[in-house]
């Protein structure tokens, strides 16, 4: 029997088995990995230099773009350099530190988009206290706690799923280092230990779920009452970026988490792992930018200064 910390290494899951296939495979993630540099790295130079976006929804929005850029680093580059170097390994601590920052990375968004959701609730139902409840300091600290929140839940769960005597082998069946998988290798109930601590992060997740459930209703309830037309019309576009983005990050998580195992196979497992860890940090800025006329004329403004810098 071995524990983890007799692994030098472990071997990840790869995308194909020829060398034509790897080199698409690190073409295709090599675009992606750039889109979502760009589209994430240009959003946050926007907020940062404009200063009519620098309110709390543009806040929490900054906040969220470094969540993104740093989930799709932690896991991209190094499937990247796997395919075109042709190797599967990684090495113990490599993977130790894939699981801590996608665990931290992923936690701390949801969290973020669930203050996105009071923040949307503040600004419709009650404006008038927005200044109050939604202050410079007030803002610092909910950004913080999501922060926080996500460090202690991978911290957790990074620790005792490492800690667990893994006797079955060193292949994961991900093209990533995640927890599920480093689960199933393991020849000892202590397991039991981490399936208690998923149960606490359920309930918590189901916590955050609620509360962005209770604060929609709510502002959808204020909408409804609105007198004019327009006024309905510009209170739901404001709420639409961050709905499609919740659930968008929801159903790809969920589908990930209870998937039936009947259906689990390689293929549909790289699938799925692609759905919730590369697709989301890619389109999510282009759901923001879309319909927001402010982002769009920062962007310009910096790509005019780009373009003609004198």
């Amino acid at each position: 029997m071995f524990n983890g910390s007799s692994f030098n290494e472990f071997l990840l899951l790869p995308f194909a088995d020829t060398w034509e296939l790897q080199l698409l495979h690190f073409s295709l993630f090599l675009a992606i990995y750039l889109a979502a540099l760009l589209a994430n790295g240009v959003i946050i130079t926007a907020i940062a230099c404009d200063h009519r976006l620098h309110t709390p929804m543009y806040f929490f929005l900054l906040n969220f773009s470094l969540l993104d850029l740093s989930s799709i680093s932690t896991t991209v580059p190094k499937s990247m350099a796997s395919s075109l170097w042709d190797t599967r390994a990684i090495s113990y601590w490599g993977c130790v530190a894939q699981v801590f920052l996608f665990a931290f990375f992923m936690t701390a968004e949801y969290c973020l988009l669930t203050v996105m959701a009071y923040d949307r609730y503040v600004a419709i139902c009650t404006p008038l206290h927005y200044e109050t409840l939604l202050g410079s300091r007030a803002c610092v600290k909910t950004a913080a706690a999501a922060w926080t929140s996500g460090f202690l839940n991978a911290l957790l769960h990074t620790g005792n799923t490492l800690s667990l005597p893994l006797c079955q082998s060193n292949a994961l069946g991900q093209f990533f280092c995640e927890i599920s998988q480093i689960l199933k290798l393991s020849c000892s109930n202590s397991y039991l230990r981490e399936v208690g601590l998923l149960v606490i992060s359920v309930c918590l997740s189901f916590g955050c779920f609620l509360f962005i459930v209770v604060s929609y209703v709510q502002i959808f309830r204020a909408v409804l009452r609105i007198p004019s037309e327009q006024g309905r019309h510009k209170a739901f576009f404001m709420c639409l970026p961050h709905l499609v983005v919740v659930s968008l990050f929801l159903s790809t998580a969920v589908f990930a988490l209870l998937k039936p195992p009947c259906m689990s196979s390689p293929a549909l497992d790289l699938t799925q792992a692609v759905l919730y860890s590369v697709l989301p940090p890619t389109v999510n800025p282009l759901i923001y930018s879309m319909r927001n006329k402010e982002l769009k004329e920062a962007l310009r403004k910096i790509l005019q200064y780009v373009q003609y810098p004198n």
